[in-house]
């Protein structure tokens, strides 16, 4: 390893706030009770913090364990002002073993497609992360535990990461006290983090595709 109120709570130094009455809400099919979010709508949405480009980005770990666990369905923006549905995944502590992040990008001049990779947390220290912030529209993982989980929570009402935004009010949430995921999946459009520290980082940029998974 981002990025809602009656209609819209603003993180501090929010742009670009999108408003939709109701959406359909993306699934995170492969965590069982995640998927419960699919075809589900949710009143109000919050646009990231920052445009996001549109270009999905692969994440994996060996294990993500964390404390606060929360999410909801919004809308991010884009630059040119086209909305993305994501679910917004909300984490106040996290660690993060053998994290891999990559993007492809195609390059002008005839480079073709080279890949950017990031790695960290690879040796005994893990990644850590507070208020993480993930927005995806796909992830799965071998197994995923919550512990005192509530699911089909008012989203307005979230409260397990404090000092990160909620959903909308009537809109479908759902919280946990914990969460541990092993042989994490993700496809990702942004994330952002209070603090991220990156023990062990190494970034390559190759030709060709050099994915994490």
């Amino acid at each position: 390893m981002s990025a809602s109120g009656s209609n819209s709570t603003a993180r501090p130094g929010s742009r670009g706030k999108v408003r939709w009455a109701r959406f359909a809400a993306i699934a995170l099919p492969a965590l069982g009770v995640t998927g419960l979010l699919l075809g589900l709508t949710a009143g109000g949405a919050l646009a990231s913090s920052f445009s996001i480009s549109g270009q999905q980005f692969q994440v994996s770990a060996d294990s993500l364990t964390g404390t606060g666990f929360q999410q909801f369905g919004t809308v991010d923006e884009k630059a040119n002002h086209t909305a993305v549905p994501v679910t917004e995944t909300e984490i106040s502590s996290a660690k993060i073993t053998n994290l891999c992040q990559s993007v492809v990008a195609s390059f002008p001049f005839g480079l073709g497609q080279y890949t950017l990779r990031i790695t960290a947390g690879t040796g005994s220290t893990p990644v850590s992360a507070s208020s993480l912030i993930i927005d995806a529209n796909q992830l799965s993982a071998g197994t995923a535990t919550f512990r005192n989980i509530h699911i089909g929570q008012d989203a307005s009402t979230l409260n397990t990461a404090p000092g990160t935004p909620v959903g909308g009010a009537g809109a479908f949430g759902q919280q946990s006290s914990t969460i541990a995921i092993s042989q994490l999946r993700q496809v990702a459009l942004s994330t952002s983090a209070g603090t991220f520290t990156l023990p062990g980082f190494a970034l390559s940029l190759k030709p060709g595709r050099n994915t994490c998974f």
